[in-house]
């Protein structure tokens, strides 16, 4: 199985990058690699409450590709840098496979990877 990093730091300004980034991750899972994704910037907008209605055109809903991934178990690191900067708290975690991360994390991951896309 090969291992898969996306790397999500676009946010509600850019519905379309933003979901395409949650529906290629989904996608990678659902074929069977092992999916990272990593959410940084403005990214960490996809995860509140406010942004689950976000949808772009033809690459879904945001909360719609969350449940998904929910179900499926993929592993999300989110800057814990940029959660806090933009106000959240742990409670941005709640309902998927998700921890803090810090910038070393990133270089580890993505080191690792077999592949790494960014949007």
């Amino acid at each position: 199985m090969t291992t898969t990093l996306v790397h999500i730091h676009t946010g509600p300004a850019d519905p379309n990058k933003a979901t395409l980034g949650l529906l290629i991750a989904l996608t990678a899972q659902t074929e069977g690699h092992d999916v990272t994704v990593f959410l940084a910037g403005d990214g960490v907008h996809l995860l509140a409450q406010a942004h689950r209605e976000l949808e772009g055109e033809g690459t879904g809903v945001v909360g719609e590709h969350l449940a998904r991934h929910g179900a499926k178990g993929t592993r999300f690191l989110v800057s814990g840098k940029s959660a806090k900067a933009r106000g959240y708290g742990d409670d941005l975690l709640d309902g998927l496979n998700a921890s803090f991360a810090m910038p070393e994390k990133l270089v580890e991951v993505a080191a690792a990877a077999d592949t790494m896309l960014c949007y």
